[in-house]
């Protein structure tokens, strides 16, 4: 998948070089050349070490844990491109941090998904490629044009040689919110669906009320778009254990996997895990039962995509 090199480059923060290097193989150019360290106080200091003028850039930045350094990162890189005179400054975020603040949720609450939308338009970005943002309506907060990839496609392609038209698998919806991701994915392995029926007193906790489906003697697969502190993933692992389901696996496009998340999910009654690589997991976390599938051939082919000006919503049909 080659694209012309002359024109195109790709640089990389430091929140997923994993990442960034597999996207700019697929591309078929070399990364960029760029420094993004840190002065002695703390500030970001960036340094462009190569022409960039009338380019087309891409900046690969998750803004994963530690979000406030990675988006810092991200603004920063923007505005140096910019004033380098860059062509097009595409911003490519693998996960989008602060996606979960996409409303007011109550009085007095801040709206910091459109908060980090207007700093990475001021910045200088033109364009920003994302993965499975929490909420679609936050492609809105920008006044700029958003390319929405899909996770969905690789997870289920990779569950299918599995459990393809089996009669004994169900897809799980952790929540009434992501009924509609759970019936792509079922449609996507042509099986039934199930939802879990929670409630959330206060933020990461929940509690399971019911199952509505049907699960015993199933094999059962729980999609969700991300799993933070796995606390709502594994009481809802738990209830389908108690409601007869037998093999427990769980998907998501963002593994962010904070706090208690990795010995909750090694004591739990899930049996594996299968994560996207948005999200650069450290050693300490690859645990037997998380399999992780790689993002970077989509990420590639949409930007050698956008680069030639053809359609992104080819890759998907």
């Amino acid at each position: 998948m080659n694209t012309s090199g002359s024109e195109i480059k790709i640089f990389a923060g430091n929140s997923n070089m994993s990442l960034a290097s597999k996207i700019a193989k697929g591309v078929g150019v070399e990364l960029g050349k760029i420094e993004v360290k840190k002065f002695s106080d703390g500030e970001i200091a960036v340094n462009i070490l190569e022409s960039v003028r009338g380019k087309d850039i891409y900046i690969i930045q998750s803004t994963s844990e530690p979000v406030d350094t990675n988006l810092m990162e991200l603004l920063i890189m923007i505005d140096a491109f910019r004033r380098a005179s860059a062509g097009r400054i595409n911003a490519v975020i693998p996960y989008y941090g602060y996606a979960r603040q996409d409303r007011k949720a109550k009085s007095r609450d801040p709206i910091t998904a459109k908060l980090v939308a207007n700093l990475i338009t001021a910045a200088g970005a033109d364009r920003v490629v994302t993965m499975d943002l929490h909420a679609a309506q936050i492609q809105g907060y920008f006044d700029i044009p958003v390319d929405h990839l899909l996770g969905e496609p690789i997870l289920a392609k990779a569950y299918k040689s599995r459990f393809y038209g089996r009669d004994d698998v169900v897809i799980v919806s952790p929540d009434l919110g992501s009924v509609t991701r759970a019936r792509k994915f079922a449609d996507s392995l042509g099986v039934g669906i199930a939802i879990i029926d929670k409630r959330r007193p206060r933020a990461n906790v929940c509690e399971v009320l019911n199952i509505i489906g049907d699960v015993k003697d199933k094999n059962v697969i729980i999609v969700d778009d991300m799993i933070d502190t796995a606390g709502t993933l594994v009481n809802g692992a738990n209830a389908l254990e108690g409601f007869g389901a037998k093999d427990i696996y769980a998907c998501c496009t963002h593994p962010v996997l904070s706090g208690e998340a990795i010995s909750r999910i090694q004591n739990s009654p899930i049996k594996e895990v299968m994560v996207l690589d948005t999200i650069e997991l450290p050693e300490k976390k690859k645990i037997d039962k998380i399999k992780i599938e790689s993002v970077a051939p989509i990420f590639s082919q949409a930007i050698s995509r956008i680069f030639s000006n053809q359609p992104i919503s080819a890759i998907f049909s």
